[in-house]
């Protein structure tokens, strides 16, 4: 029997909900707003279209930069001027005249629709800083004393300025970390700048906006430089402390005023800036940081500071010779304060606090006591039986020389005065603070607080739902993300804060359906372009200080190298980075041809941290290995590397053949032992033959179904599992993987407490592994954030058409799920994915974007459910084999789908 479907279709576009904190007007420069700093010869220029008209397409555009707005309101431009084009496109790169450094550019956009209407977009602005080496002037200073000196150096200047100021700008490049002050004043509220990248290949600057804080007459400059990874003191497993680049900090800065008038001047770093030390005794990004408060020195970055006992800076070399570049990126930033869930009173010398959930940051200590009292703020994850900090699980890598420097343990020394510290060059991972004191101290809930750190990128993506554990696993996943993302995607805040290829390319998806990080991206890639040895080889974490290129860096971590440019170019439909990398891909990809002449190979970590069955290694590292081949085939299509094209596509079959030939047995339709991960891996990475593909995923769920639906995988099967049986007709089983409560599941972990994802599955006497070791906040575990769009929501993207523009809606109706809603970002706009059970029948809402169209599929019989789909306004349909498959134009559809 079949049921009618009711097709509802209304005018306008979804506006976001709260947490996606996006304009659907909003222009942007190299992926930012109105940005300053830009040194890109030819920046990249996105819009979105804000019309809520049903079915609003644009056909053409025009695009005007000027250097004077009030120009480019009359119509004209005398930088560049498209004319009207004839397309869709979104985003164009900047080809006009030769842009100049230190100029601000206005720009708008024009566009025509399919209703005939001209469309004009509010002006935005970019302005550029340092369009060459040679606009940097002035030297490198630094303090003169060794790298082995604890102690962070001071500088000041103080300049006069003789004219009224219209505009300054200060220009920033450091090897370590720094903040910058302006008559007292910091600049900006970015933290841990600049971001960590290979110092000797590249260094980051950053441009401020100081107008608001120059006066006419005198003005002082301050400058506090930390270690940050530059001069990593500490002495840990990956041997950050013997990186050949390893340096005292140092730093070069331009600052460039406009006058009133007209004039420029350029004040920059010389010998004759004064440099101290003061109260920072100890700074390590590793560990913490320690604080003298009696070293103080109130207003040592005034004019009314006496510097005479103060030395001249020492001109020093740069960290890298030639590649001085902007950070256009989101910073890494305060993003919330939390207050004490708990303070539990052990002494008058201890205390131990206890803060709503698991983070990355630093805290906040207001405290007052005796001079010389030495407080000690231990941070961690883990409280013991006691109920005192246990750091047991995170300070295992740890190689202290002494123990002047205790792991995730800020120190401070009081003056007698009220005492007001926060780290300046440091981060840790903790939900538990424990703070003993050598002399009693009275502390309540107010003295300190919690303050979460880590890169600012914007939320492009939210997820509810009636099953209460599945939220908590989202949110949780979102928070193991952001905790590892500081300029670059690590493993963990607190015992490594790595950069893990593997970790980082599993959690890309992830990464991308949540929230806006391409900036963040787009600077990693390219530290693996500073990373990767002549022969193609890259390291297992990236950065490096040298660690990695012999353990750990198979095809199954360092397929980043290939993996996240690909997916950079399907979330936004933008092919920059991956035209960057792309000899990088392919000096990686020949060389594992080299070594591997029949297209398999051994070389990977495999699926690392399995609950029990270990999968062949050979396999899933091939896998990767042909995944890689695949994608740079494809990339020399796009890129007219005919060729290349046809190499990479050979090698990618071979590799294909040669897997299936070894590893598949074809009459039982088994790969290997028949793993979870064997299987779900074959299936993902689609290199099952045709004819065999629903008896692979028949033995995957059968499989599932002998485990009484509980997972048996690893890092890598954790990608794969869900994906493969939720494309392959069994999402009902991967919703009851992803929402278990009992041993081994996500939803193990948040009834347990977890507020983050943890390192392994076991969490206490599970297994006889040692859970007591595991971090409590981990990304590698984090697809599954990714899986609740794809899987449940079926928000896609069509790889013809990358970026969104043509939308696939894949939705699964579960049956043990009442409701589901997944809202993705896009390029283009918001897409809207929601379905709800309502007196036995299913409501869906689907949300397109204008300029975008989008394929929904439905199953024509599928879990007890019939569908019968009528045609209506702008709608057409196509049945195709399982699926009717409807076309859907912007604006919200909705249908009525009855269950049987």
């Amino acid at each position: 029997m079949k049921y009618f479907v009711l097709l509802l279709f209304s005018c306008g576009i979804f506006t976001a909900h709260a947490g996606i904190k996006t304009s659907s007007t909003s222009l942007q420069c190299e992926y930012l707003i109105n940005p300053i700093g830009i040194d890109v010869m030819h920046p990249r220029l996105l819009w979105k279209l804000p019309s809520e008209e049903k079915g609003i397409m644009q056909i053409a555009y025009q695009l005007m930069v000027d250097t004077d707005s009030v120009r480019l309101v009359k119509g004209m431009a005398n930088m560049w001027n498209s004319g009207k084009i004839n397309s869709a496109s979104m985003m164009i790169t900047y080809n006009g005249k030769p842009l100049q450094s230190f100029t601000k550019y206005f720009w708008k956009v024009i566009y025509w629709d399919n209703k005939g209407k001209r469309n004009v977009l509010p002006i935005a602005n970019f302005e550029t800083a340092m369009m060459q080496l040679s606009d940097w002037k002035g030297l490198w200073i630094s303090d003169g004393k060794s790298m082995n000196e604890r102690s962070a150096p001071y500088f000041r200047k103080q300049l006069n300025v003789s004219k009224e100021v219209l505009c300054a700008r200060a220009y920033v490049a450091v090897g370590g970390l720094y903040e910058l002050y302006v008559n007292g004043s910091k600049i900006g509220d970015r933290l841990l700048d600049p971001m960590f990248t290979r110092y000797d290949k590249r260094i980051l600057y950053t441009t401020y906006d100081i107008t608001q804080q120059m006066k006419t007459g005198a003005n002082v400059f301050g400058v506090l430089l930390g270690n940050g990874w530059y001069n990593h003191q500490s002495v840990a497993v990956w041997n950050f402390h013997k990186a050949h680049w390893r340096n005292r900090p140092r730093f070069c800065m331009n600052v460039r005023v406009t006058y009133t008038d007209g004039t420029v001047d350029t004040f920059v770093s010389d010998e004759t800036w004064k440099t101290s030390l003061g109260p920072v005794i100890l700074n390590n990004i590793y560990t913490a940081e320690h604080y003298d408060a009696r070293l103080e020195m109130p207003g040592w970055n005034t004019v009314r500071f006496n510097d005479a006992s103060w030395n001249n800076a020492i001109a020093k070399t740069a960290p890298s010779q030639k590649n001085i570049v902007s950070q256009q990126l989101h910073p890494v930033k305060v993003v919330a304060k939390y207050k004490p869930a708990k303070l539990d009173k052990k002494s008058d010398t201890c205390y131990v606090y206890t803060f709503p959930r698991n983070m990355s940051g630093v805290t906040a200590l207001r405290v007052k006591g005796s001079a010389g009292t030495v407080l000690r703020l231990k941070h961690g994850e883990n409280l013991n039986d006691q109920g005192y900090v246990d750091m047991s699980n995170i300070d295992i890598h740890y190689r202290p020389n002494d123990d002047k420097d205790p792991f995730q343990t800020d120190v401070v020394i009081l003056s007698g005065n009220e005492v007001n510290f926060i780290p300046k060059f440091n981060y840790k991972g903790f939900q538990y603070v424990e703070v003993r004191s050598s002399a009693p101290v009275q502390l309540t809930m107010d003295n300190l607080v919690a303050c979460e750190v880590h890169s600012d990128v914007p939320v492009a993506g939210t997820i509810s739902s009636s099953n209460d554990i599945l939220n908590k696993i989202w949110k949780a996943t979102n928070n193991s993300y952001l905790s590892n993302l500081f300029g670059y995607p690590t493993d963990c805040p607190q015992r490594e804060k790595n950069g893990w290829t593997g970790d980082g390319h599993t959690a890309i998806e992830t990464g991308l359906y949540n929230f806006d990080g391409i900036t963040v991206y787009e600077k990693w890639m390219l530290d693996h372009k500073d990373e990767q040895r002549a022969d193609g080889v890259l390291p297992a974490i990236i950065p490096t200080g040298g660690w990695g290129y012999d353990w750990a860096n198979g095809l199954d971590w360092t397929s980043s190298v290939a993996v996240i440019p690909w997916q950079i170019y399907q979330f936004y439909g933008d092919s920059r980075i991956l035209s960057i990398m792309y000899d990088n891909i392919r000096r990686y990809v020949d060389h594992v041809d080299s070594i591997s002449p029949s297209g398999l190979t051994s070389w990977g970590l495999g699926d690392w941290v399995p609950v029990k069955t270990v999968s062949n290694i050979e396999l899933t590292s091939s896998l990767y290995f042909y995944t890689d081949a695949d994608i740079l085939s494809k990339a020399a299509t796009l890129f007219g590397k005919q060729q290349d094209a046809v190499k990479y596509r050979t090698l990618a079959n071979k590799i294909k053949d040669a897997v299936n030939n070894k590893f598949l047995n074809k009459e039982n339709g088994i790969y290997c032992r028949g793993s979870q991960t064997e299987l779900s891996a074959a299936l993902y990475f689609d290199i099952v033959p045709t004819e065999l593909k629903k008896k692979v995923a028949r033995n995957l769920y059968d499989s599932v179904v002998a485990n009484n639906y509980h997972l048996d995988i690893g890092l890598l099967g954790s990608k794969y599992l869900l994906n493969a049986l939720s494309d392959n007709g069994y999402a009902d089983a991967a919703y009851r993987i992803a929402t278990q409560m009992n041993y081994p599941s996500w939803g193990y972990w948040m009834i347990n407490g977890a507020t983050t994802l943890q390192e392994n599955w076991p969490i206490g006497n599970e297994s006889k592994t040692d859970a007591a070791l595991i971090s409590r906040n981990h990304i590698m575990f984090g697809e599954i954030s990714a899986w609740f769009y794809k899987g449940l929501a079926g928000i896609k993207i069509d790889e013809s058409q990358p970026g969104f523009k043509h939308i696939l809606l894949k939705p699964n109706f579960v049956q043990e799920l009442d409701r589901f809603q997944a809202i993705h970002n896009s390029p283009y706009g918001n897409i809207e994915s929601k379905w709800s059970t309502v007196n036995d029948k299913i409501v869906y809402t689907a949300v397109i974007p204008a300029n975008t169209t989008a394929s929904l599929y439905i199953p024509n019989s599928k879990n007890g459910i019939d569908y019968t789909v009528k045609s209506g306004e702008n709608i057409t349909q196509l049945i195709e084999g399982e699926y009717t498959i409807i076309h859907l134009l912007p604006g919200t559809h909705k249908f009525t789908l009855n269950r049987k």
